[in-house]
């Protein structure tokens, strides 16, 4: 199935997609797509962000002589070439805790989950960059990043559930 019609699937079934995934066969290089994916696509929500900054709508975290150039460069490292490290390293602590309450999953389905609940849950980050982008920060952000986590949350613990339990 496309991968998009995978996404909206999650969204109903999110157990039955994550089977569906795992059913598949061990492909690293499925794992490697999706978090490479969601990050960049999460790199693209905060162009609205680094824009507003730029053109002086909201203080800027970055020392003066950061250009919306050098911002970008800077963003795109920290989300597309570091963040996936660190979500492998949150995916091994979510495994090792599922251990903990005895999870019969392996690294890889503890992998996929955490990636997989992270791209079905990016066309939402996306929304919350553009309300960033051209509302600011404040309650309207506070909003859609809230039902982002809540989103992410309740698919991940479901693919979760499904990969750890055999469900």
């Amino acid at each position: 199935m496309a991968l998009t019609a995978d996404i909206v699937r999650t969204w109903r079934a999110p157990r039955a997609v994550i089977r569906d995934l795992l059913d598949q066969g061990r492909r690293e290089d499925r794992a490697v797509a999706f978090v490479m994916i969601a990050c960049f696509l999460i790199f693209v929500a905060q162009w609205p962000r680094l824009s507003r900054i730029a053109n002086g709508y909201e203080p800027s975290p970055w020392p003066p002589e950061i250009n919306f150039e050098g911002m970008m460069t800077y963003t795109f490292y920290a989300v597309v070439i570091m963040l996936p490290l660190a979500l492998y390293g949150m995916a091994a602590v979510a495994h090792l805790i599922a251990k903990a309450f005895r999870g019969q999953g392996s690294w890889y389905s503890a992998r996929l989950s955490f990636f997989w609940a992270l791209l079905t849950t990016t066309p939402l980050l996306l929304l919350h960059g553009l309300v960033r982008g051209f509302i600011g920060p404040g309650t309207q952000s506070i909003l859609v990043g809230t039902v982002w986590a809540l989103a992410f949350a309740y698919i991940w613990i479901q693919c979760m559930i499904a990969s750890e339990r055999g469900q």
